[in-house]
């Protein structure tokens, strides 16, 4: 072997062991001041558009599934002709953003946290939603709120869901009037699990559900979640909620209508 190259292959060689010895690269901190689907959130007026668009086309709607008896925004839901209409919203991302809550915890997440800061500042609203909760009510739409935050006790005091209230006071901080029996918590009553079907269909028993309005897929398709929850059985993927995707593509715009959520949702858990 010529000595110009042994040269090179020993400096490889030495290169390549000096890699092998160095210590591996500290972890990354979550930065979210670096996080472009927090920012775009809390800056971008492309957010603050999408938003109010949606809830203008769902107010738009709404005369049309009002007076259509044989419509509801939920696809098993049947014999309902006589039942006073309602539309269901989530809550977080839906109608008051947490953003700045997402831009300033501590990591990792914990609901406590989350309770903690909704106790401690102003809700924000989701740019839209008080007008169409308004204009929803005027027609004589019933609104329910069903959200995941979960009931929880807080320390030794004797309330099985102290939650309750803060998600309430939430509510009427953006200007929307809601009391107790309108909103829903996850873990509120037996069976009331994170997946939602359940609350849905409860108040399906007593109204005409004409839409559904959400920023997480398990808002509107059943067994979104990676968890397995009753009445599910398998946990959702990709591929499974891009399938449900497809099934359910005629309510998309039409009933059914999603919000932007870069930021935590069931996206981020699934394979």
């Amino acid at each position: 072997m010529p000595a110009a190259h042994a040269s090179l292959v020993l400096s490889a060689l030495l290169m390549l062991g000096a890699c092998a010895s160095a210590p591996a690269p500290a972890p990354v901190t979550h930065d979210p001041q670096q996080d472009l689907g927090l920012l775009w959130v809390k800056h971008a007026a492309e957010y603050r558009a999408i938003t109010t668009q949606v809830y203008r086309n769902a107010e738009a709607a709404l005369p049309d599934y009002i007076n259509d008896s044989s419509w509801s925004a939920m696809p098993e839901q049947s014999g309902a002709e006589d039942l006073p209409p309602a539309v269901i919203l989530d809550v977080d991302e839906t109608v008051v953003s947490n953003v700045d809550f997402q831009l300033t915890f501590e990591r990792p997440f914990a609901n406590h946290k989350l309770d903690d800061w909704s106790s401690n500042y102003q809700s924000l609203p989701i740019p839209g939603v008080k007008d169409f909760v308004d204009a929803a009510r005027a027609k004589g739409v019933a609104v329910f709120f069903v959200t995941n935050r979960p009931c929880e006790r807080i320390g030794a005091s004797n309330d099985p869901c102290p939650q309750k209230q803060t998600t309430i006071d939430d509510i009427r901080e953006v200007g929307i009037a809601v009391e107790p029996e309108y909103v829903m918590l996850s873990g509120e009553r037996p069976g009331w699990d994170r997946e939602k079907l359940v609350r849905r269909e409860l108040i399906a028993k007593t109204h005409r559900v004409i839409m559904l309005i959400g920023d997480d897929y398990g808002d509107f398709v059943p067994c979104a979640r990676k968890k397995v929850v009753v009445p599910c059985t398998v946990p959702a993927t990709r591929a499974s909620r891009a399938e449900a995707l497809k099934e359910y593509d005629d309510y998309w715009g039409a009933g059914w209508y999603i919000l932007p959520n870069p930021m935590h949702g069931s996206w981020t858990s699934v394979r």
